[in-house]
């Protein structure tokens, strides 16, 4: 992935879906945290368009039901990465996404505020696929192009006693060279040994 933002931090040549649920990023705050997650709905079912239909207010709470039990629930990322390697952008990258919840990294609070969100068709037990790392890391660099990015994070690090993602099946030694690089400086590779 050769491409890069515009002004207002949309990727070129990629699919958008815009969401409500982001809002202005603190004035000054640096962009230099991302976070990968993983998502799925229904749970464990892949290629369906629940994920798009809750980042964009419209999950039908009777169509399945686990969205009875998320009615409401008003979340985000800034991209989802679909199992064949399709990129979607959600949120900006100048605004804030609502995906990491109460958070901290290396004693900031709300990561939100520093952080863009990248959240993979998924789940904590299924491996992801080549086209989704392919993808994941050409969107890594764009990022890293545009942003002072310090860490390469999983939901699991901000949140260790509310989340689990991107799961054990996440390969952090697929991340490209590039993005390793910055991946390693900033600890992961300490806390990831097979990074």
């Amino acid at each position: 992935m050769n491409r890069e933002f515009d002004q207002a931090g949309w990727l070129n040549g990629v699919r958008r879906i815009e969401s409500a649920n982001c809002d202005g990023r603190p004035a000054g705050a640096p962009v230099d945290l991302l976070v990968i997650h993983n998502i799925s709905l229904p749970p464990g079912e892949f290629g369906g368009d629940g994920v798009i239909e809750l980042f964009a207010n419209r999950l039908d709470p009777a169509a399945h039901p686990y969205y009875q039990t998320i009615e409401g629930l008003r979340v985000s990322a800034h991209f989802f990465i679909r199992r064949d390697g399709e990129l979607i952008q959600f949120v900006a990258t100048a605004k804030r996404a609502w995906h990491a919840g109460c958070s901290s990294w290396n004693g900031r609070e709300r990561c939100n505020d520093f952080s863009i969100g990248i959240e993979l068709e998924g789940a904590d037990d299924t491996p992801f696929t080549d086209a989704q790392y392919e993808c994941l890391n050409g969107l890594i660099g764009a990022l890293c192009r545009r942003y002072p990015i310090g860490a390469i994070v999983g939901h699991s690090d901000i949140a260790p006693d509310r989340k689990t993602d991107p799961g054990p099946h996440f390969d952090w030694s697929r991340l490209a060279l590039a993005a390793l690089a910055v991946h390693c400086r900033h600890g992961r590779a300490s806390e990831h040994p097979e990074a």
